[in-house]
């Protein structure tokens, strides 16, 4: 029978989720690259984002929930969560200048971490997280946009899209 201690545990945990951001951070950039400047502003309707949207969305997020986590409340009362959905892209490098952000403050917060935060409250809109569920809900919400990202890129560069795992039947 495998025993590890809670130690071993967490910090399995913090090197795993580490890698999985950077993959999840690594696919949109590749996105990023297939696409055309246009692409980033493109929406397929009014009730729809862009992938330039998304981005500012994803940024303001990682600023506000990971800045001072064990200080403050994760919705910084500076944030303007109606104003990340409005288009003010508007160019590749403000795009990249924008996510680089989100992530820098992100990767920052998540690098600080020791094993013995995991379990630490955190509040997050007023309500108690533990950092580690805190970390969960943001594995969640930002794969679910890098998701977005990608299926996005998909339809707009149709047979032109360049495959980020393994193409099928291979």
């Amino acid at each position: 029978m495998f025993a590890s201690s809670q130690t071993e545990v967490m910090s399995e945990y913090l090197r795993s989720v580490k890698s999985r951001f950077q993959d999840a951070k690594d696919y949109a950039e590749k996105t990023f690259l297939q696409l055309e400047d246009e692409h980033l502003v493109w929406y397929p309707n009014e009730d729809s984002n862009s992938i330039a949207v998304i981005v500012k969305h994803m940024s303001g997020n990682m600023v506000s929930r990971w800045t001072d986590i064990f200080e403050t409340d994760g919705e910084k009362p500076g944030r303007n969560r109606d104003g990340e959905f409005v288009n003010s892209i508007r160019n590749r490098e403000e795009l990249f200048e924008v996510w680089d952000k989100g992530w820098d403050v992100f990767f920052q917060t998540l690098n600080s971490l020791r094993e013995e935060d995991l379990l630490r409250q955190i509040f997050i809109r007023n309500e108690t997280h533990t950092v580690m569920d805190a970390i969960e809900r943001q594995m969640y919400h930002y794969s679910y946009h890098i998701g977005q990202i990608v299926y996005i890129a998909k339809m707009l560069k149709s047979d032109q899209w360049k495959t980020l795992t393994i193409p099928r039947n291979k």
